[in-house]
């Protein structure tokens, strides 16, 4: 054989068996009903968090919230964000209800008219309240709305000391904002760190860095700092987190769309 073909070949070789060893679903999911099985149990919670907008020059726009949560064992969780400051949007809410066999259900109620209106799910890539975080991003996390693949095994971006799993997940839903995100998740609790948001196109087009994790009732860790950039235009979106309560007894009617602006 010649010895630039047998060459080329050896690469060509090699490039087949790379990809091969990169790709593994399997894993992938593994790895995303590890991270969801690490989560159960939680019950309910209510928290208080502070959003601060900031624009390309460093601009700060800062709303409080509070946000709930409805842990719903057969099927994907409800979660609420409400405006309490500044007076623009005091009582502004969303409230989601994620599902695992179909398209989730969310509502947007807008105290200025005290009106609720259901988000569609060619709208959920929009802003909400004109952050960097879309009404996708609110929903509860669904293990089965995605498939995945497992990349590999690399330090936790922010803390070194720590290993994370990188794992590329795809929504299956058509109208999703996203054609992938990838996600470093810490190998011991499955603690997310890290998340790469690709558009539609496939353009790189948001990054969040969660940090500053918590462990509430010995059991539950969040991030309680989050800082989601928008990388086209240079603004970012900061939540910091505050005065979990998991012992918040939250029942279904307190997460129903009838309940909004009571």
């Amino acid at each position: 054989m010649i010895p630039s073909l047998r060459i080329a070949l050896s690469f060509f070789l090699v490039s087949i068996l790379a990809s091969q060893a990169a790709a593994n679903p399997a894993r992938g999911l593994e790895i995303a009903r590890a991270a969801r099985e690490r989560d159960k149990g939680f019950t309910s919670y209510v928290a208080t968090a502070k959003m601060i907008l900031r624009d390309k020059s460093g601009t700060e726009n800062i709303r409080d919230f509070v946000a709930k949560a409805l842990e719903m064992p057969e099927d994907g969780d409800r979660t609420s964000i409400e405006f309490k400051t500044p007076l623009d949007v005091k009582g502004m809410t969303v409230l989601t209800h994620a599902h695992r066999a179909s398209d989730d259900d969310q509502w947007l109620y807008l105290s200025a008219n005290a009106r609720t209106r259901r988000i569609t799910s060619t709208s959920k890539s929009g802003s909400f309240a004109g952050s960097e975080f879309s009404y996708e991003d609110l929903a509860g996390y669904v293990v089965e709305k995605y498939d995945y693949n497992y990349l590999r095994d690399e330090p936790c971006p922010g803390a070194s000391s720590r290993m994370c799993h990188v794992n590329e997940q795809k929504p299956k839903d058509p109208d999703s904002g996203y054609s992938k995100i990838v996600s470093w998740l810490d190998t011991r609790d499955y603690r997310g760190f890290k998340g790469d948001y690709y558009d539609r196109s496939g353009a790189h087009s948001k990054t969040l860095i969660s940090s500053e994790h918590k462990l509430h009732e010995g059991r539950f860790w969040r991030p309680m700092r989050m800082v989601m950039t928008n990388h086209r235009t240079g603004k970012s979106t900061e939540m910091q987190w505050a005065n979990y309560d998991f012992k918040a007894k939250l029942v279904k009617n307190d997460m129903e769309a009838f309940s909004l602006g009571r």
